[in-house]
């Protein structure tokens, strides 16, 4: 039998009240708002705690969003600064980059639940996520992370449907995703570079574009965004060419395949 995603919200919130409390990792983005939408339907707000994990790595205009979101849900919340980027081994950027960020992400919220005397922490991945390349989950196995999304048994199409019927703004909000996820394997990874992304990324989504990658390849980036946009972001590459130049590219290009996840993940699979 298949199960639709509104009996799947009946077994998320049965997972979540298995615990009296417990410490949400929160970005702000369409499944994080979702899962801490939940724990709101079945644990007092006092027992929540929301922590995002702010560094170079997390886009900066989402910070004020997140916040807004946490606030907005009346839970606790809180902004821990993790150090990802004073690791050698993560700034080195191999395959399994995302091991060394979620284990300095995780370690760092375990403890912050055992002085909070929270039960449990919990983190947002779905079933959509077994997709792609994931070595944060070794991680996430090391440090007993619980995922009720995946272990209820969302995918990210119902995780937004869902959001849409409980009013979350999020429902339609383009994913996110860890700045480092621009740059290529064995590429040194640097706040500044990360900055530059950033900045690109930014201008991007300022003249119109909301779902938006921008892989760099030192000098090269290659911009992604939505199929449907590719045609608008083509007419208007004079402009776009002139902005990225200015930061420091001399070639942009347009992926004709337009945005995917994990696409720098691709050469990897094949």
């Amino acid at each position: 039998m298949i199960m639709r995603h509104k009996q799947k919200l009946v077994r998320l919130k049965k997972i979540i009240s298995d615990y009296r409390s417990c410490l949400i990792a929160f970005s702000g983005g369409v499944d994080s708002t979702f899962l801490l939408k939940a724990a709101t339907l079945v644990l007092p707000r006092e027992k929540i705690l929301a922590v995002t994990a702010c560094s170079a790595t997390y886009p900066k205009d989402e910070l004020a969003f997140s916040k807004n979101i946490a606030r907005g849900l009346g839970v606790r919340y809180k902004i821990i600064r993790t150090r990802e980027l004073k690791d050698r081994k993560f700034i080195s950027n191999p395959v399994n980059r995302c091991y060394f960020c979620k284990k300095e992400l995780f370690a760092r919220l375990k403890k912050m639940a055992l002085r909070s005397k929270l039960d449990v922490v919990l983190d947002a991945s779905n079933l959509s996520d077994e997709s792609d390349l994931r070595p944060g989950n070794i991680a996430k196995r090391e440090y007993k992370i619980r995922s009720p999304l995946q272990e209820a048994g969302f995918t990210k199409e119902e995780i937004r449907k869902s959001s849409r019927e409980l009013g979350l703004v999020t429902w339609d909000k383009p994913s996110l995703a860890c700045l480092a996820s621009r740059i290529p394997y064995g590429t040194k990874i640097s706040s500044r570079l990360l900055g530059r992304i950033n900045q690109a990324e930014s201008y991007l989504k300022k003249i119109g574009f909301k779902q938006v990658r921008l892989r760099h390849y030192n000098g090269l980036c290659r911009i992604e965004v939505s199929q449907g946009d590719i045609p608008r972001l083509i007419s208007r590459h004079r402009q776009v060419v002139d902005k990225l130049k200015k930061m420091g590219y001399n070639y942009v290009t347009v992926d004709l395949e337009g945005y995917r996840t994990g696409s720098m993940n691709e050469v990897i699979k094949r």
